[in-house]
């Protein structure tokens, strides 16, 4: 079986950071999942995956995915493998008009490829719904699809992390699963 980890926290807090400290321990071949989609009229959301690529090791796989996540990680379905997937808030933006049904079926299939991985699979996720419900639909239906993806990951992954401010919680260790 393979191990699935689970890095979540707040904006800014440190999660890539530390999922991509623990993908350089591995000592085979890893490959970084990119879900954000590159918009070249936004100089702040380019900025920002540049920052993500300069720290990335060079001998890194990249594989940029906004929404077939399932079927990326699938092809690098091998014992030795090491996945870093960063981000399922970006993954589920990307997908957020999807209808229910649909979504549904792609949030169940990615858990069952997680969850059936045989090698390391990293998995950074964004925490939301920590203040004020979303006035719009759009916002609410955002919090609730990654929350609700977010909740069952947790309850699946080997080791689940929680980064606050800089600080690292392994709530594996810590916390009794719900």
């Amino acid at each position: 079986m393979g191990k699935l980890v689970l890095v979540t926290g707040a904006a800014r807090s440190g999660k890539s950071e530390f999922a991509e400290r623990l993908a350089t321990q591995h000592k085979g071949i890893v490959t970084y999942i990119a879900t954000a989609r590159c918009n070249s009229q936004d100089l702040d959301w380019q900025a920002r995956i540049e920052r993500h690529r300069q720290r990335r090791p060079q001998g890194w796989q990249l594989e940029e995915v906004p929404l077939d996540i399932s079927g990326s990680l699938e092809r690098w379905s091998q014992p030795q493998a090491c996945v870093l997937l960063d981000s399922l808030g970006t993954w589920v933006a990307n997908g957020l008009e999807e209808e229910d049904g649909l979504w549904g079926d792609r949030r169940d299939r990615w858990l069952e490829t997680a969850r059936n991985f045989p090698g390391t699979c990293i998995v950074v996720a964004e925490e939301t719904g920590w203040g004020v419900v979303p006035a719009y639909a759009s916002g609410r239906l955002f919090r609730d699809r990654l929350g609700e993806v977010t909740r069952h990951l947790g309850a699946i992954a080997d080791e689940t992390y929680l980064i606050v401010a800089g600080r690292i919680l392994n709530l594996s260790k810590i916390a009794d699963p719900l």
